[in-house]
């Protein structure tokens, strides 16, 4: 299937494009910032210029099976100011607004079949201890009118023939976005605890869950209507609070005075006071089986390995061997390695790369001089390698790089996974530098293989052997 999606580099939307296209669709994003997204998003996703205000051309929704829109400017991180309020509503509502209009200028066949919209929890309002539905009434507060506003320019596509399947997210929990990391450094540290009574009901779903609820109703053309993207099983703040702190090994006994909260946030601490137990039961009747559906295997799913991880793909115009051949050659990482790290390659324990070499380099981390050792754990000849940390800088640094045949050249996939000294400590002082610090080198790299490999013809594509 050709999935068309907006939002697509958001944290959801990240997930929910490598869950797609490894399914085997063709997943085309539209986004504001398009060099942004394919820096962000994998090669095989083809991406296009859209602005949410004025909605997408329709000549990029010709022929696709299916549209999900995930696009809305962000709730959470800052005092609803009037503007702020605005800038919510109407980038949920024009934009919506704005595709479906974008589909009534399709000719009926060319039309997606379905549309996907998300919409947010927040539809039902501060409810205490009431069980909701899909069925239970909207809320009166801000968020619920969006919630309504935003559902009802989605549901206006049923008119144009398009099934139409909105889906009411919950709390996403995932370690790489989403409210779950903003937690996991005060709780690592032992500083996390309730929010307010702790009595509030919080409906959560994993992000495996949420993503592979879009793929269900996708793929299964009775799903319509409105469904609540949460785990059947919501819990209140304190225990939530409590079953983090089991899978972190935490204490989780330092609780946040809503007074606190409401002078630090305003009016949007009521998303963090608010009380919704929200029950899945369409998704349920419908069939779907969720993989995490308690709160402790989900929180010891994502916090059972504290490693980061680093995901990166490029494509170049030659073939896996003559890209692997290139990789091979050790000395070969100086001249796609920037400037700022000094970074010199010292030798290796064997004159051609295999596995069990051990590598020695020489570089320089702000103004740190250090010395480094790898060692190669996986060698495939033209498909894929594996390096790891013997000695450096990192606790961990676990490096796979592969090299796939893909449009006429060749895919290379870096993934890093790596842990810094001291734990949660080396995390608050150092993480977000390091991160930053990773990205500046893989995007120096892709540019400096293009203009390394741009100086002779691309050959044809290999095969691994």
């Amino acid at each position: 299937m050709r999935i068309v999606i907006t939002g697509a580099t958001g944290f959801v939307g990240r997930h929910l494009v490598r869950r797609l296209l490894a399914d085997g669709h063709a997943v085309v994003a539209l986004a504001r910032n398009v060099e942004g997204a394919r820096r962000v998003l994998p090669v095989r996703c083809e991406c296009h210029a859209w602005d949410p205000a004025a909605g997408a051309e329709a000549a990029v929704l010709h022929g696709a099976d299916a549209l999900v829109h995930l696009a809305g400017e962000g709730i959470a991180g800052r005092r609803w100011t009037p503007a702020r309020k605005q800038a919510v509503l109407e980038s949920r509502v024009a934009g919506t607004r704005a595709l479906v209009r974008a589909l009534a200028a399709l000719p009926a066949t060319a039309r997606p079949a379905t549309l996907l919209s998300a919409s947010a929890i927040g539809y039902y309002g501060d409810r205490g201890d009431e069980q909701l539905h899909e069925h239970s009434a909207a809320g009166s507060d801000f968020l619920a009118a969006v919630c309504q506003a935003w559902e009802h320019e989605a549901v206006a596509a049923e008119e144009l023939g398009v099934r139409v399947a909105v889906i009411r997210i919950g709390m996403v929990l995932g370690k790489d976005g989403g409210a779950l990391q903003k937690m996991l450094l005060p709780f690592r540290l032992g500083l996390g605890g309730r929010l307010g009574s702790g009595r509030q009901w919080m409906s959560w779903i994993h992000v495996d869950d949420l993503v592979g609820l879009f793929a269900y109703a996708i793929a299964h053309t009775e799903v319509r209507g409105v469904l609540n993207g949460v785990a059947p099983t919501p819990v209140t703040n304190a225990e939530f609070t409590a079953a983090l702190g089991r899978a972190l090994h935490r204490p989780a006994v330092l609780p946040v005075p809503a007074v606190a909260l409401r002078l630090a946030l305003g009016e949007m601490s009521a998303v963090l006071l608010a009380s919704q137990r929200v029950l899945a039961r369409a998704a349920q009747r419908l069939g779907f089986e969720f993989r995490y559906p308690q709160i402790g295997p989900a929180l010891a799913d994502l916090c059972s390995d504290m490693a980061q991880q680093l995901d990166y793909e490029h494509w170049v115009a030659r073939a896996p061997r003559d890209v692997f051949a290139f990789f091979s050659g050790p000395y070969n990482l100086e001249r796609i390695t920037p400037d700022f790290l000094r970074f010199r390659v010292l030798g290796a324990t064997t004159s051609e790369l295999r596995e069990g070499t051990c590598i020695d380099y020489r570089l320089s981390l702000h103004g740190i001089r250090l010395r480094w050792r790898s060692r190669i754990e996986i060698w495939e000849p033209n498909c894929r390698f594996v390096d790891v940390q013997m000695c450096g800088p990192y606790k961990l640094w676990q490096h796979t790089h592969e090299f796939e045949p893909y449009n006429g050249g060749t895919l290379i996939h870096d993934r890093v996974r790596y842990e810094l000294p001291l734990g949660v400590l080396g995390d608050l002082v150092a993480g977000a530098r390091v991160a930053h610090d990773l990205r500046a080198i893989f995007e120096f790299r892709r540019k400096r293989i293009d203009e390394l490999f741009s100086e002779s013809p691309p050959s044809p594509s290999g095969e691994c052997r």
